[in-house]
């Protein structure tokens, strides 16, 4: 009887156990088809990510490497980066496949979302500069961060444009070669240079990017013939986005139908997967680190440095010297590119901490600056500390170097970027903040490229006495790109260096935005290769990455959203620019983020924006407040070595790591050879006794 009393509950019990048994089935048949499915996918990812690795070394074997291949071996993903990527490509392509399935039969009977963790990649180490609370903030390898959710076209992968026919409120998309065109280019006029801007501050802008932020090209994901429809037949699909050429574009006559482009490499959504929308990667720390000079990646670190002297040197080049000053060593990757720019000098890239140092011949130059002084730091600080091993003296003079990146960027680089808006985006200096987040910004990676339209046409190259060098001493800017010869063969750094003090940067001007240079012939070193344009690629590159339009970034910022012709003319102060944005774009709101906001005219005593000034400045403002190893915070450097540390300048580099002896004392102001020059003497020296140990 007392058995019979229970039955109700024996009953619930059952039909209970019987729900469980079917959820344990179905969670079974769950697994096993994400499994399944997973497993797929990265044998076909693997598979690309090696057929891509081989067709790049195929290409570089090659007598004429294109345009596109030349841009893929400065950009292709390395290392930890690599990893990364590829787990964000079998993240996306497994996504596809569960939802193609779920599509046909609800296997598991549920309506949630299938793979969302079966891919989920493992987490990377930190970088070392992290908050002790949240230490991947800022670590290499991770996604950019969001300050504003990302708008994609089927709101999480596909880029505006992708869909021929779909509109964005309710207007077509403008090819981006077509706004290339009509808003970034002019005729072959001269350039307006700056009257005010050396050329070192442009140069400075691109180590200070390169410090920041580097998000490489994916691989094309499980289809082994992508890579040839993009490039060959300009077939969108995959990863490939190609930059189509509109009608009447000159382009078409020699380059055929599009310049290919291929979307960047992308991460794994993290954690608790509030957005599954594709994020971009960064492979650099979000840090002012010098990263540049001693790179993210662990391996090429330690590859990077000399680790049979007992000094803690960089490693140098052990071939050829700069009249007896090093240069970078010679990347030992064969074959290398730059060896086709001159067949008879066949000089190989540089290798260095960043993998675009050879991007260009000025590029290359700064990192030589940078390479010879580590060694120099490391060289005093044994002289003052003999007991200190190779370890120790590398770790102090990188952290020095990184100081130096740090003073320069905001004691003499920011203020005339940002100009009167200095003070209003970047206060002084208080104390580490740890709960700001310094990671990069999406947008930041947009908005810095406003220094793409402060690049002259010629780059020159000067004597002593600041006067043309040599038979040749004004390069068309093209001509530089992979241009290691021109530094070992001909002439060294020196006459390069003289050419960022002693000749002007270009301005910027609504009617006159970017350079041919860049507009039509970017990475054509020589005539057998087919140019990019830097404008297309930029807005392509914003609508890959799921950037908010113009108005979007401008109401954040708290600015006005022009609606209507008269009030787009108010914001840019130029009808004729405002009627051409309207004719292309229909809607204000649907201006590409990077060509509406360096349309804007500059601010008083900048050389950007009212919208780029406050992107640029907040980014900046937790760059540095966020960084608990930033050289002001109370315990990275003593008050004395602080104090040394001010008298820290760019033409004190030049003096120190060249055989230049007449520098200006403002390197970023244009000056005018000797007016503003000095003799080397009359510049600060780095006083480095603060760093003398007290068992010395």
């Amino acid at each position: 009887m007392r058995g019979l009393l229970h039955l109700p509950d024996l009953l619930a019990w059952l039909i209970l156990l019987q729900a469980a048994v079917a959820a344990a089935r179905a969670q079974t048949t769950r697994t096993a088809a994400i499994s399944e499915a997973v497993s797929q996918v990265k044998v076909q990812v693997n598979k690309a990510f090696l057929d891509s690795r081989t067709r790049l070394k195929a290409a570089m074997s090659s007598e004429t490497p294109t345009s596109r291949q030349l841009s893929e071996y400065l950009k292709h993903a390395k290392g930890r980066t690599r990893t990364a990527i590829r787990n964000g490509q079998v993240w996306e392509e497994s996504l596809k496949t569960l939802r193609q399935k779920t599509s046909l039969t609800n296997v598991t009977g549920t309506e949630n979302p299938l793979g969302t963790r079966s891919a989920e990649r493992p987490r990377l180490r930190a970088g070392p500069r992290g908050s002790r609370r949240r230490p991947a903030l800022g670590a290499a390898n991770r996604a950019l961060a969001r300050w504003l959710p990302a708008e994609y076209e089927d709101g999480l992968s596909l880029p505006f444009g992708w869909t021929p026919g779909k509109t964005r409120n309710g207007f077509r998309l403008p090819l981006a070669r077509e706004v290339s065109n009509e808003i970034a280019g002019y005729l072959n006029e001269k350039d307006v240079l700056d009257q005010n801007r050396s050329l070192l501050f442009m140069q400075w802008g691109q180590i200070v990017d390169h410090d920041l932020d580097f998000a490489p090209d994916t691989e094309l994901g499980s289809n082994e013939y992508s890579k040839a429809q993009c490039e060959e037949h300009c077939i969108q699909g995959g990863n490939c986005f190609p930059i189509m050429f509109p009608r009447n574009d000159p382009k078409l006559r020699t380059q055929g139908k599009c310049m290919p482009f291929f979307r960047a490499g992308f991460v794994c959504p993290s954690p608790p997967y509030q957005s599954l929308a594709r994020e971009q990667i960064n492979a650099l720390t979000s840090f002012l680190d010098a990263s540049f000079v001693y790179s993210s990646e662990p391996y090429l670190a330690s590859r990077l440095r000399n680790l049979s002297s007992p000094l803690g040197l960089m490693a140098v080049n052990q071939e050829v010297s700069d009249h007896g000053l090093p240069f970078l060593p010679f990347a030992n990757k064969k074959p290398s590119p730059c060896e086709f720019i001159n067949t008879t000098a066949r000089v190989p890239c540089f290798l260095a901490g960043d993998s675009r140092a050879s991007e260009q011949t000025l590029l290359a130059t700064s990192h030589t600056l940078f390479l010879r002084e580590h060694n120099r730091l490391a060289r005093e600080l044994k002289r003052l500390n003999p007991s200190w091993d190779g370890e120790k003296l590398y770790q102090e003079a990188r952290k020095i170097l990184g100081a130096f990146v740090q003073i320069i960027t905001f004691r003499d680089y920011l203020p005339i970027v940002l100009g009167d808006h200095m003070h209003k985006w970047i206060p002084p200096y208080q104390c580490y903040n740890e709960s700001v987040d310094p990671r990069i910004s999406n947008v930041f990676t947009f908005a810095f490229r406003f220094g793409h339209l402060e690049v002259p046409s010629t780059v020159s190259r000067l004597d002593e006495n600041y006067q043309p060098w040599g038979p040749e001493p004004e390069l068309a800017l093209h001509t530089l790109f992979f241009n290691t010869w021109r530094i070992v063969k001909d002439g060294g750094i020196d006459p390069l260096v003289r050419g960022l003090l002693g000749k002007k940067a270009k301005l910027m001007k609504q009617n006159k935005m970017m350079t041919g240079e860049l507009r039509n012939r970017l990475f054509q070193p020589t005539h057998r290769i087919h140019g990019f344009d830097l404008a297309a690629i930029n807005i392509q590159r914003g609508r890959d990455h799921g950037q908010p339009g113009y108005n979007s970034w401008r109401g954040f910022c708290d600015l006005s959203r022009p609606q209507t012709l008269k009030e787009l003319n108010v914001v840019l102060k130029n009808k004729v620019l405002a009627k051409k944005l309207l004719r292309l774009y229909g809607s204000p709101d649907n201006i590409d983020f990077w060509i509406g906001a360096i349309a804007e005219p500059l601010v008083e005593r900048g050389r950007v924006g009212p919208l780029l000034a406050c992107l640029l400045g907040k980014q900046f403002r937790r760059i540095r407040d966020g960084d608990r190893f930033w050289w002001e915070n109370p315990g990275v450097f003593t008050k004395g070595q602080r104090d040394s540390l001010r008298k820290m300048s760019f033409s004190r580099l030049v003096c120190d790591n060249t055989h230049i002896t007449k520098v200006p004392l403002n390197a970023f102001r244009a000056n005018s050879y000797p007016r503003g020059f000095v003799d080397c003497s009359a510049i600060d020296k780095l006083d480095l006794s603060p760093w003398a140990s007290a068992e010395n």
